[in-house]
């Protein structure tokens, strides 16, 4: 019996199915993977953004290929893995533009010194666990900023992804990067732990649940490991007063429902302030109901399924159990038969602290909808959380708005005015549970580097 089956969602079949590697077989893959280090860190920061242009071609020639695989694996829509494969060229763009000057060294003048070099060196081996519902953009996010830092990269990918992790590695290997720097591993848990361990493992990154990030955390702290964790989040979006509701309204009906909900960073608490309430609901109910479950091939299809069955029935517990202790559903909320694992977009009314809708993250197309009495109180809501990763503030006062983003919200990142997954110019990651470390915006590359100061005396 296979180890690994993956499934496609939107119809219940089964895809293909895989085995773990044998630990001698990881072993193998950590030593090779250590020696290209050792090769690769001597590379020039010029040629090695070369190579990652290269990658960024490479990828392009298999860009409907791999966009098929990521929508026959985990439900996405095709139109929206195009756009995935897209946004994973120009992370490999930015950074073989701008990692050269991001990485050089560093000299300052200090009294009583000729000078002090502060320089950006490479670690080692990086290994990163990356989830399901970005495939392709997880695994460019920390890998491409790594390699350009010097490091080598092995992945462990989440299961239901797993062909879409073994093509990614085609891509990197038909690529003028060498082999040995990056490797798709197939591991179980047990394995990954004894993994995080290996002394050549210098640095661990995960994008995940807090509470897989908890785990992963103690390991690695554990073995005095630096780690990064991207962790799930409740994001709030916020609508005050003197929002352009037209754009409120799409915006957020987008924020919440792209790639079939599944995103941290997405538009999870829809809080607005009483004023605007109830036209803002009307109008966002309206718009949630025009929205269709379908063939995620298909173009008419505004949502596909969630990536597993179990994530369907994990979904449609919190709403019961929301629903069970107060909220009330406003739209959706009815589990399809089939076997598909299709949930429709739903809101939730009456959402309060206590409840799965208020405390966690419901990781699919169901929006809360928290009403606020003024601006204080939807800040103090939205704060209200275990979770920091993302927000936004919709008001046609701008600078109102960045000062609120800047000094009150308390999250890695605020949206004014709209939405976006992510900008490889800007750094991303959160705060409290949503985990510690960013990347993009030129800091990812920095996060597994040696910052070595060199002080160099008159003699």
């Amino acid at each position: 019996m296979a180890d690994i089956t993956t499934v496609n969602p939107a119809t219940g079949e089964n895809i293909e199915e895989y085995n773990y590697m044998s630990n001698d077989e990881v072993n193998q893959i950590v030593d090779a993977s250590h020696q290209a280090f050792l090769k690769w860190r001597k590379t020039s920061h010029e040629e090695r953004a070369k190579v990652i242009s290269s990658i960024g071609e490479t990828l392009m020639r298999y860009k409907e290929e791999l966009s098929r695989l990521m929508t026959k694996e985990r439900g996405k829509l095709y139109s929206q893995s195009l756009q995935e494969i897209d946004l994973c060229k120009s992370i490999c763009d930015y950074t073989a533009e701008k990692g050269v000057t991001a990485l050089a060294d560093d000299e300052r003048d200090i009294e009583n010194m000729k000078k002090g070099i502060v320089t950006y060196q490479p670690i080692g081996v990086i290994y990163g666990m990356q989830p399901w519902n970005f495939p392709a953009y997880q695994v460019f996010r920390y890998a491409i900023a790594n390699l350009m830092a010097g490091n080598s990269i092995l992945l462990k990918h989440a299961a239901n992804v797993t062909g879409s992790g073994l093509l990614i590695e085609k891509i990197f290997h038909e690529s003028d990067l060498p082999n040995d720097l990056f490797r798709t591993i197939l591991i179980d848990h047990d394995q990954s732990e004894i993994l995080i361990g290996n002394d050549k493992v210098r640095g661990v990154t995960l994008t995940g649940s807090d509470g897989a990030g908890s785990v992963v955390g103690q390991q690695a702290a554990k073995a005095i490991k630096k780690v990064v964790l991207e962790l799930g989040s409740n994001d709030a979006f916020i609508v005050l007063e003197d929002a352009d509701l037209d754009l409120a309204v799409e915006t957020c009906t987008q924020a919440r429902l792209i790639n079939n909900g599944e995103t941290c960073v997405a538009a999870k608490r829809f809080i607005v302030v009483d004023s605007v309430y109830d036209e803002f609901r009307q109008r966002i109910i309206d718009k949630f109901q025009s929205k269709k479950s379908g063939d995620p091939m298909d173009d008419s299809s505004d949502l596909g399924p969630l990536a597993r069955k179990d994530l369907q029935e994990k979904l449609h517990e919190q709403v019961e159990d929301s629903v069970k202790k107060g909220a009330t559903v406003a739209v959706g909320g009815e589990l399809p038969e089939g076997k598909g694992s299709f949930y429709p977009p739903t809101i939730l009314e009456n959402v309060k602290k206590g409840q799965p809708a208020y405390d966690d993250e419901l990781f699919g197309p169901v929006a809360s909808l928290i009403r606020a009495q003024d601006q204080e109180d939807a800040l103090r809501i939205a704060n209200d959380s275990r979770y920091g990763l993302g927000g936004a503030i919709f008001s046609k006062d701008e600078e109102k708005a960045i000062r609120l983003a800047r000094e009150e919200f308390d999250t890695g990142m605020v949206y004014i005015n709209g939405y976006g997954l992510a900008n490889p110019a800007l750094p991303f990651g959160g705060v409290k549970n949503s985990g510690h470390g960013r990347e993009h915006g030129g800091f990812g590359i920095k996060e597994f580097v040696n910052i070595k100061a060199i002080h160099v005396h008159n003699g």
